[in-house]
């Protein structure tokens, strides 16, 4: 019986805790219903998918050089005694720049003149001894075959002969030995010369020109170094020679951007001296290298400037389009966002007052515009609000200058409308 009783007594206690259980998870599902109807939808803005042309521009920094720089120096010691040309001053190929005292490269010409003129003397002088020597040999020669003949017919002793022969011999020897010292001469002569050149150019280093060796054009001094009286060393720069007649961005791209560049890419230059001014100009170098340290490559940019506008050592921004796609499907960057490790955008679903996430495949990212390669997108995205939402999240659209304006589904009744909102499914 007391057996039975506790049976009966158990199984109310199971009973009572099986009923409470139930009301209680009945509660909760009754909870998270009502809550569901009654979560407020997040508040977002929202931008049109639109089609449109798209480019890729990468913008550097660089600075001006002229196309060549060349310092003009004296290739000889001397003092500057006038210097002809002063900065800015355009300048022609071969025009004198400066005269330092020639005084003593005069003397040295001189000096190097008269020897020369002593050596050329000293030819004169063995050339005529050799002409006397040779008409000796002739004389010499004559009486020893005389004496010959004589000495045959038993007419002349043999120490006739033998001093014929003597006197021929000895007439011979003279007449090499001047023809040696007419070499000699004549060798003198050439050294001489030699010096005398040597000596004029000399004298012509203390006329220092500028000096190049491609195109006729005009250049312009850029720096002067030294003024007059100075005591020049060789090779000490009295002033810089610029071509700036076409101008040299230098510029340098990191790793990313280097393989769009390429020889005759067009680029456009601006300058703050001129903010209102556009350059054209193209890439005419690019280094094969990317320096350790910064992990960039160094570009060259050629830029006309007949007028003479741009200045070495300006600095300048360089704009380069490395490439354009037209009739693109085009969002705003600020629709981005990250959901799951993919990269998409909220697309509205207005007529349900709800949004889908669509991971998306990018393009070009241009400015605060983003090119759509996969998949194909229209309607609007969410560009404002997108942080509070999840895939099939309701939303209520906030129109520039409105407040939040709920967006009803099909099945939902129209609220009242408080001012500065709307309903509705459409914009």
């Amino acid at each position: 019986m007391k057996k039975a009783i506790a049976i009966v007594v158990v199984l109310g206690i199971v009973g009572v805790l099986g009923w409470a259980v139930y009301r209680k998870v009945q509660a909760s599902q009754t909870k998270v219903r009502n809550n569901e109807r009654g979560r407020p939808a997040a508040a977002v803005a929202l931008a049109p998918v639109t089609k449109g042309v798209v480019r890729d521009i990468g913008i550097f920094s660089g600075t001006l050089s002229p196309k060549s720089r060349f310092e003009v120096a004296p290739k000889v010691t001397g003092r500057l005694k006038q210097i002809l040309v002063n900065i800015g001053d355009p300048v022609k190929k071969d025009q004198l720049i400066a005269m330092l005292d020639d005084d003593e490269l005069t003397q040295q010409a001189e000096q190097a003149r008269a020897e020369l003129d002593m050596a050329k003397a000293s030819v004169e002088d063995a050339a005529s001894a050799i002409e006397v020597a040779r008409s000796a040999v002739e004389v010499a020669r004559k009486e020893f075959d005389r004496l010959t003949i004589l000495k045959q017919k038993g007419i002349a002793s043999v120490a006739d002969l033998d001093v014929a022969e003597a006197k021929l011999l000895s007439s011979e020897a003279t007449l090499k030995a001047n023809e040696a010292k007419k070499r000699v001469a004549e060798a003198l002569v050439n050294q001489r010369d030699a010096a005398l050149k040597a000596a004029v150019i000399r004298l012509s280093y203390a006329q220092v020109r500028a000096e190049w060796q491609e195109g006729d054009e005009k250049r312009v001094v850029g720096e002067r170094f030294v003024d007059e009286g100075t005591l020049l060393k060789v090779n000490e720069p009295i002033v810089t020679v610029l071509e700036d007649g076409t101008m040299t961005a230098v510029i340098h791209v990191i790793e990313r951007d280097y393989p769009k560049v390429q020889i005759g890419q067009e680029a456009v230059v601006t300058t703050d001296a001129y903010p209102l001014k556009t350059f054209s100009g193209k890439i005419v170098r690019i280094a094969p290298l990317l320096k350790e340290s910064s992990r960039q490559a160094r570009l060259d940019i050629e830029i006309p400037n007949s007028d003479r506008l741009l200045k070495t050592g300006m600095f300048i921004r360089a704009q380069i389009e490395f490439a354009r796609h037209d009739d693109s499907t085009l969002i705003p960057v600020a629709a981005l966002v990250t959901r799951s490790g993919k990269r998409g955008v909220f697309v509205a679903d207005e007529a349900a007052g709800k949004v889908t996430f669509v991971p998306l495949t990018l393009g070009i990212i241009s400015g605060e515009q983003a090119e759509v390669v996969e998949p194909p997108l229209s309607g609007r995205v969410v560009v404002l609000g997108q942080h509070l939402l999840e895939d099939g999240a309701a939303i209520s659209v906030v129109e520039a200058g409105e407040g939040p304006r709920p967006v009803t589904g099909p099945d939902d009744k129209a609220s009242e409308k408080p001012e500065g909102t709307r309903t509705g499914a459409g914009p």
